[in-house]
């Protein structure tokens, strides 16, 4: 008997995604691959309820992988709930049909009988639909303003110029001022690593020059310098929370995969979108198998840019060069090397770029080089070591010249930003405890770690090297695997396996840290340097009380309360004096 072939992660997108410029809905086969007959069915379907249902013509597509395929339609945007409806009918009427079995959900239109579901949608359909919405969304629409949906309200305009109602009570199109609507400068800053920090730097630069500063990323919303509210906030919902703020002049939002995937983006237009690199991370999830997959998944954000937008990219990343050839919106491009051939042969035809000569950062824009000082002593490179850093700079000073700052700006803030544990929590921040060199990072990829570890361990000389090490359970084993991998080529002499609070997403307590184990003793690191403390503060403060004077400490935190708990706990350390050796202060 063959597999039943059913679905999970029926979702709505809300905004431009992997599979349109357009708002829809998709879902997630599971089970055996479809075939192209079985997909074919599904699509006539689609296109027959969409008559039916009297929406226009739009996208019906399917995204084959290698676990099976997702299913996309684009539909009105005041029919998304009914989209996912009529998406799994018409997927589950597919199989019925192929294999002569009967699937049904009360509530939900019947699989096995077309005129009983055509009434069920019908139903969904009438029930969604809302005419002051679609006339509202026209006119904001025409007159070239955002407007922001969610399921319980709207807004039109953005920042400084926006207006909200409530989905229950929208207002006449007559009745709203709209000389008072505009939208602000935005930026989406994505990738796979150097996301946080690119933002908190480009706001930097932002507010340097006079603007108030929005900014939503995994660690929370800003606006100005008052952090509103923490967590992760770098999907839709953070987008939206910044962009409808009235104290808000430009906004510049994380966009992170997961989001990209899970909705789409928060918004269809930006003035800037910056991809920091492409390295694996995340595989396995919403039919997102390679690095070119990944790659696509990220490029969304160039659809916001139209004519006049610019592209932010990283000539070093091989993938984001072959895949920039398809692109028709302007780059600019930055790489470590300022004579990076891409950058040279880009300057040659007039265009932008950001890279290092001679150990000084150059903005070359307009047929001028602008000398932006000498890179090591830029507090964010940790004197020139973390090179991903020198990344994240460029890739900010790029965004910042297009949305209008000063060289001069740019340079000031450069020289001081990273100076302050303030300027960027979470991330390479470095205490000297005695001798002891203790780094606290965000690291959350086997690329993240391989750039903390060679910063920290240019501290190391002959001493010993201690590692707390942990992985979100919603991570392929290998990626697990690769982690360890990469942790064990920097040989450490002593490792604490944690758990990631909030993180371990349908795995079991430890089960991470045994698959990390396993491959650390594969790869030759003895079992007697490894310990299990699966609560990430206390790990830390297991690895803090197995310290030595001399040593190099490095602490890979990601729970936002671990983190805080930390970082507190070494601040505490510092001012008491704390000696390498000695006890700790009671938890």
């Amino acid at each position: 008997m063959q597999p039943v072939v059913t679905f999970e992660d029926s979702r709505r997108l809300t905004g431009f995604n992997l599979y349109f410029d357009a708002v829809g809905a998709v879902l997630e086969s599971v089970g055996e691959i479809p075939d192209a007959t079985l997909l074919l069915a599904w699509k006539t379907r689609i296109e027959r309820v969409r008559i039916q249902l009297g929406w226009p013509t739009g996208h019906v597509l399917w995204r084959e992988h290698a676990s099976g395929a997702s299913l996309a339609l684009s539909a009105p945007v005041d029919q998304l709930f009914t989209a996912t409806e009529v998406n799994e009918w018409a997927w589950l009427a597919s199989i019925a049909a192929a294999r002569r079995e009967t699937f049904h959900a009360p509530g939900h239109a019947a699989a096995w009988d077309d005129d009983s579901a055509l009434h069920t949608l019908r139903a969904f359909s009438a029930a969604e639909h809302n005419p002051k919405l679609e006339v509202l969304l026209q006119t904001a629409t025409a007159r070239q303003l955002t407007a922001l949906l969610d399921e319980d309200e709207l807004s039109i305009g953005l920042g400084t110029g926006s207006m909200r109602w409530l989905l229950s009570d929208l207002p006449a199109v007559e009745s709203i001022d709209w000389s008072g609507l505009r939208d602000i400068p935005l930026a989406l800053i994505t990738g796979s690593n150097g996301k946080t920090t690119t933002v908190r730097l480009l706001a930097a630069m932002a507010r340097a020059h006079g603007r108030k500063v929005g900014y939503s990323s995994t660690d929370g919303l800003v606006i100005g310098t008052e952090n509103i509210e923490a967590g992760d906030y770098s999907g839709p919902a953070g987008a939206r929370a910044v962009l409808r703020h009235r104290d808000v002049e430009l906004a510049i939002l994380e966009t992170a995969r997961g989001g990209i995937l899970r909705r789409g983006l928060g918004v269809s237009r930006a003035q800037v979108a910056v991809v920091t690199n492409i390295s694996v991370d995340h595989f396995g999830e919403y039919g997102i198998h390679d690095l070119d997959a990944l790659a696509e998944v990220k490029l969304v954000v160039a659809h916001t840019l139209g004519s006049s937008g610019l592209l932010v990219l990283n000539a070093d990343d091989e993938l984001l060069v072959r895949r920039a050839e398809k692109l028709h919106c302007a780059i600019a491009w930055f790489a470590l090397d300022d004579n990076h051939p891409i950058l040279l042969g880009h300057r040659e035809r007039g265009g932008v770029t950001c890279g290092m000569r001679d150990g000084n950062l150059f903005l070359s824009n307009h047929g001028a080089a602008h000398d932006l000082g000498k890179v090591a002593d830029m507090p964010l490179t940790f004197s020139g070591s973390a090179t991903y850093n020198i990344a994240n700079i460029s890739a900010a000073v790029l965004s910042a010249s297009a949305l209008g700052a000063s060289v001069a700006t740019i340079i000031e803030v450069l020289a001081n930003f990273g100076a302050a544990h303030s300027d960027n929590p979470g991330r390479l921040q470095h205490w000297q405890l005695g001798s002891l060199q203790v780094f606290l990072d965000y690291a959350h990829n086997a690329e993240g770690l391989r750039g903390l570890l060679d910063v920290a361990t240019r501290q190391r000389g002959s001493s010993r090297l201690l590692l707390v090490l942990g992985q979100a359970g919603n991570r392929e084993d290998k990626e697990i695997r690769e982690l360890a991998q990469v942790a064990a080529s920097f040989h450490p002499d002593h490792i604490v396996l944690k758990d990631i609070d909030g993180m371990l997403r349908g795995r079991a307590a430890g089960e991470v840290a045994t698959i990390l184990r396993d491959e650390l003793v594969r790869a030759g690191l003895s079992s007697d340097a490894i310990v299990e403390c699966l609560d990430e503060f206390t790990a830390a403060r297991s690895a803090l009380a197995a310290a030595r004077a001399h040593e190099v400490l490095v602490l890979p935190i990601h729970g936002g309360n671990a983190r805080n708990n930390t970082v507190v706990l070494l601040d505490q350390l510092l001012a008491s004096g704390w000696q390498p050796g000695t006890d700790l202060p009671a938890a």
